[in-house]
């Protein structure tokens, strides 16, 4: 019997797409003879993970999970809007939203994570559920957010069940107030960045390249009018002030009462508590955001078919 060293299963791993502790044992179980424990992953379906793992997952479901004043949010993609309605995946987006409270927000290290019930890494588990469901899946993207005192606040638009949709927000709302006169505040202003979806807290968090970005194209659209460079400088200025009402928080008018702005909105929550209250941080993740769907025009693939 050949001896089942690590390159060994590493190489059935990379050939074949099931998880590292299924390669181990197809191994065992053929001897250390690699075409035999090929065909053993696959009487068992363990190696249909990768003969899907170049279609394209756009669809899926993003998970909130919340534990005291730490929150995570998780998009795990598949192929079809089907499998979101799958009890399973759902479990499984649900389970990995809450192991994501103690990664800090890295992606690698959450797969790694052993996932609960079992001794498989939450991607070795995945790889598991794709041959099950018959569809490609990734963990994609996730996000923490904490406070040392406050709330953490959460919505999940369209959502399918408890913590599970397809636009995940949280926003770290600090503050020394008891957690129950924040928590209202905290759910609509986590609506609020759903709805507006802002790129930075305040102006001071905003990128530097894209404030010079930005203020590049300004400034040209600004000489296209022919005005001197002083006035230019403040045609700029004014434009500025413009791009900062739509990419930050504190500046954007509150989407619940339509003429606030947040800024003000967090003032006057603070003089009604007695205590400071502010913003940390938000994370906001759409579903599929990004992600190049294939346009697939069926009757034209049938009619393809029939013609050819």
């Amino acid at each position: 019997m050949a001896e089942i060293t690590a390159a060994l299963v590493k190489e059935l791993r990379e050939s074949t797409g099931a998880g590292m502790m299924d390669c181990k044992h197809a191994l065992t179980e053929s001897a250390g003879d690699m075409e035999a424990a090929v065909d053993w992953l696959r009487k068992k379906g363990l190696s249909a993970a990768a003969k899907k793992s170049g279609r394209v997952t756009s669809e899926g479901l993003v998970g909130l999970a919340v534990e005291g004043t730490a929150g995570a949010v998780v998009e795990v993609n598949a192929e079809t809007d089907f499998v979101a309605r799958n009890e399973t995946f759902q479990e499984f987006v649900t389970t990995v939203a809450g192991l994501a409270l103690d990664t800090g927000g890295d992606t690698s290290a959450l797969e790694n994570v052993t996932y609960p019930g079992s001794d498989k890494s939450v991607r070795e588990h995945l790889g598991e559920l794709i041959a099950t469901i018959g569809e490609n899946m990734n963990v994609r993207r996730v996000a923490t957010l904490s406070v040392d005192s406050g709330v953490i606040g959460v919505y999940m638009h369209n959502a399918l069940a408890t913590g599970l949709g397809k636009i995940g927000v949280l926003v770290a709302l600090e503050s020394p107030a008891p957690a129950a006169d924040l928590e209202t505040l905290g759910k609509q202003l986590a609506m609020h960045v759903a709805a507006a979806g802002p790129r930075a807290v305040s102006p001071e968090d905003v990128d530097s390249t894209d404030l010079e970005r930005e203020r590049g194209v300004l400034a040209e659209q600004a000489r296209a009018s022919g005005k001197p460079e002083d006035i230019i400088e403040k045609m700029v200025e004014g434009r500025m002030r413009k791009f900062y009402e739509e990419v930050c928080l504190l500046e954007q008018t509150f989407v619940i009462d339509g003429e606030s702005k947040v800024r003000k909105v967090l003032e006057d929550a603070a003089k009604d508590l007695g205590v400071p209250v502010a913003v940390r941080g938000f994370a906001r993740i759409a579903l599929g955001e990004g992600i190049e769907k294939k346009d697939e025009d069926f009757a034209a693939e049938v009619a393809a078919a029939a013609g050819g």
